[in-house]
């Protein structure tokens, strides 16, 4: 059996939703726990020493926002992506705020879920929390102030680009259906078209110039980028 890519915590009060986590990240071979909430997952993190937490906001005896806080304390270099509800904007920004990395917002993809976290992982591997970018092939895409550049020239990206070129440039070579990418965006509630979704990636190649032949389309799926 392959090592372990890394060791995951997952903190979430709803059963279905937790064991959907717990599969996805099992298949991509991680090792994970999981926990409902509350003082065990704070306890839990202490044994565990995971390299990524994935924590729900909302849960009814302490909230994400709070176990967060608390485990910055025994661990100020923790990796942590958030689980919102769609419309917690607000939640949101108060966890990227205390020291989250990401968020995905419910209902989610599978497929997206994973990729945020290979993608976090890659990073605390590969450089220093605070510089938090991902480099491929000389695009550069910088998590912290949310910048983007091709060979050292910034590239003014729009909100729903950004996120397009993150899940990409997180797990070259996977292939995400457009419905993966709707998902990442907007949501699985929000009816958006497969156009809608091409004219995304029009937008993008053109921004990238000689670049967008790095982004590939795959048949009867969607994109990916080139490995």
């Amino acid at each position: 059996m392959k090592d372990h890519l890394g060791k995951i915590l997952v903190v979430e009060d709803e059963e279905d939703i937790r064991d959907l986590i717990h599969f996805t990240l099992f298949k991509e071979n991680y090792e994970v726990k999981v926990s409902e909430g509350g003082n065990e997952a704070i306890s839990l993190y202490k044994d565990f020493e995971p390299d990524v937490l994935l924590l729900d906001i909302m849960m009814p005896d302490k909230s994400g926002l709070e176990i967060l806080e608390e485990i910055n304390e025994i661990d100020p270099e923790v990796a942590c992506i958030f689980v919102t509800a769609k419309d917690d904007e607000m939640d949101q920004v108060k966890g990227l705020e205390i020291g989250a990395d990401d968020y995905i917002t419910k209902p989610f993809s599978p497929k997206v879920l994973a990729a945020r976290v290979n993608s976090l992982i890659r990073r605390k591997k590969s450089k220093s929390k605070d510089i938090s970018e991902i480099c491929l092939e000389g695009l550069t895409l910088n998590l912290t102030t949310r910048k983007f550049f091709i060979e050292e020239c910034e590239v003014e990206l729009t909100f729903s680009e950004f996120e397009i070129l993150h899940l990409l440039m997180g797990s070259p070579g996977v292939a995400f259906k457009r419905s993966d990418i709707v998902d990442l965006i907007r949501g699985t509630n929000h009816a958006i078209s497969d156009r809608s979704v091409d004219v995304q990636f029009v937008g993008i190649r053109k921004k990238l110039g000689a670049y967008g032949e790095l982004i590939e389309t795959v048949r009867g799926v969607g994109y990916r980028l080139k490995k």
